[in-house]
């Protein structure tokens, strides 16, 4: 049996790791994909907006040749991470079910069935796609992931968002030759773009290298073209690809199969803020999946403490029980 068993194999799943590793406790960590399988799924050129020391875990330098690493170097720290640790992380194995019986936890997966004191849910949040909800959407010319801008090369793009995912792909694909047109459901760019990219997106968006749609929603999809409501009206222009940039979310329904109460109007899950502990004594959550649908709160700047937290929490109760 073992003392713990967590559930993401992302930076704060191998986080939690190295820190029941220092304590001696035994444990395993499952990852439904490949390793950091959230990062291996960010744009290919994607750069973070932390500097790579607060993206270190464990106490193990994160060294990067500009201040700001590029995913393909966090890739690279985290997969070194884990291995010069000799973390034992089985991959591309998904959580089926979780049990409980006698305060033992049974963790069923498509591979194995595991017995642990303890679980510590680390999902993140990337998996699940924030729906548009309108007419067209299951067309595969719309796409919820960005992998890389020359796909789109002389191509009419419709960008839908305001976030940093949403003005990386407009600015990227336009650089590659797209015809972009950004649909903005506020009235201006989102004020928490990468304070080096937002002076650029807006610039671009003066001089009309990039259309923008201010107040405005995408209504209908179509092979040929789309549908955009404006304060004018509805207009409609011709399309070859939607990238709806609309955010992601935590697998809640996943949650709430577990047994973890969520909050009734942003799904923000129960737990212990010095623990980390939910309403299920023993079953411990991590990273961003605390948020709920605030997805923006928790990142691993600042939830890499919550391995902390957690393996102390662990460490107390079995040295005061």
């Amino acid at each position: 049996m073992l003392d713990i068993l967590i559930i993401g194999g992302g930076p704060i799943g191998i986080a939690c790791g190295l820190e029941a590793q220092k304590a001696g406790l035994s444990f395993v960590i499952v990852e439904k994909g490949c390793l950091v399988n959230s990062l291996y799924n960010y744009p290919s050129t994607m750069t973070f907006f932390s500097t790579s020391e607060k993206l270190e875990i464990g106490g193990i330098p994160f060294v990067t040749i500009s201040n700001k690493p590029t995913r393909a170097e966090a890739l690279e720290y985290y997969r070194r991470v884990a291995t010069s640790n000799h973390l034992p992380i089985n991959l591309f194995e998904e959580v089926t079910g979780v049990g409980k019986e006698n305060d033992i936890f049974a963790i069923t997966t498509n591979k194995a069935t595991y017995k642990a004191k303890h679980v510590i849910l680390s999902t993140g949040f990337y998996d699940i796609a924030v729906k548009l909800d309108i007419p067209g959407e299951g067309l595969p010319k719309v796409q919820h992931y960005y992998k890389d801008p020359h796909y789109y090369a002389m191509q009419k793009v419709v960008v839908v968002g305001s976030s940093n995912s949403a003005i990386d792909v407009a600015l990227e694909t336009y650089r590659k030759g797209a015809e972009v047109t950004l649909v903005v459901r506020g009235s201006e760019i989102s004020q928490r773009v990468k304070y080096w990219v937002r002076p650029d997106v807006l610039n671009r968006i003066k001089e009309g290298s990039i259309k923008a749609y201010f107040n405005s929603n995408l209504k209908a999809v179509r092979e040929r073209d789309v549908d955009i409501e404006t304060p004018e009206g509805i207009i409609t222009i011709p399309n070859d690809f939607v990238m709806a940039m609309t955010g992601y979310r935590p697998n809640f329904e996943f949650l709430k199969k577990l047994g973890i109460k969520l909050t009734d109007d942003k799904y923000i899950p129960h737990y212990n803020p010095e623990t980390m502990e939910t309403n299920l004594p023993g079953l411990y959550l991590a990273g961003v999946v605390c948020g709920g649908l605030d997805t923006h709160l928790w990142f691993i700047e600042n939830s890499r403490v919550h391995a902390d937290m957690i393996i102390g929490n662990i460490v107390a109760k079995a040295v005061g029980g």
